[in-house]
């Protein structure tokens, strides 16, 4: 599947305006499988959820192995097994490719959450993000010895229906770091799929993105650095007129 190369005002209006999340914020229609959705979720109150690293690599390994239909474990059990078996279990399960979800892109900030899947089973996107979602909390509450929701209401997604648009998402998500003005680069941001995309990943590879972008490693990072001015000053512009937005 490849891209057509549209203007980058072209295709930043069409991505702009199917990513009014005012808009978007409650879904009528249920999500079709083998199609793709950008999926947000924040944290309740806009409490900050990742504090350390061990944090994004819990939330990371979960959506790893939730992403599989026979993963059935609470992760906190799964841990309980030795490193071998752990190793054994995952390996026999991916190797069977049964998945709810394709991850295309993610991105793991301190307050909220990116994700760009492809939904591969009927109701495979709410399975999973409810399967890490609650994961999460559950881990997340223990830890800090905490009770109640972590997270602020249900999951929002927004079809991508374009194949051009997969692209531009893609990037979207990948320079939200750098527009909240966390890092000065994406590649300084280790939560998130672009070093997959740049093949410098430093985990185990959890994206299937190349299949569905045709686009090397060093175009991408062009086309990711060269908008990253432009993405900046789009956020500053909807923080002042957008009332609770967070990226």
């Amino acid at each position: 599947m490849r891209f057509n190369r549209f203007s980058t005002y072209e295709v930043e209006k069409r991505v702009e305006v199917r990513y009014d999340w005012n808009m978007a914020q409650y879904r009528k229609e249920p999500l079709v499988t083998d199609q793709y959705y950008h999926v947000y979720s924040r944290s309740i109150a806009k409490f900050v959820i990742f504090n350390e690293d061990g944090e994004y690599d819990r939330f990371y390994q979960l959506l790893s192995a939730y992403r599989h239909v026979e993963f059935d474990y609470r992760y906190s059990q799964f841990l309980k097994n030795s490193k071998a078996r752990q190793v054994e279990i995952l390996n026999n399960i991916a190797s069977r490719d049964n998945c709810l979800v394709g991850i295309v892109a993610y991105c793991l900030m301190p307050t909220h959450i990116h994700l760009l899947l492809k939904q591969t089973k009927d109701k495979g996107v709410a399975k999973f993000i409810a399967r890490v979602l609650n994961g999460y909390t559950r881990y997340f509450n223990t830890k800090h010895q905490r009770i109640g929701p972590l997270w602020s209401g249900r999951f929002k997604s927004v079809r991508v229906d374009a194949d051009e648009q997969l692209l531009h998402v893609t990037r979207y998500i990948h320079l939200n770091p750098t527009s909240a003005n966390l890092v000065d680069t994406p590649q300084d941001w280790p939560y998130s799929s672009y070093k997959e995309y740049l093949g410098r990943a430093e985990m185990p590879q959890i994206c299937r993105f190349k299949d569905v972008i045709d686009i090397g490693a060093k175009e991408y990072r062009s086309l990711v650095n060269d908008h990253q001015g432009y993405q900046r000053d789009l956020a500053l512009v909807k923080r002042l007129i957008i009332e609770d937005y967070s990226g």
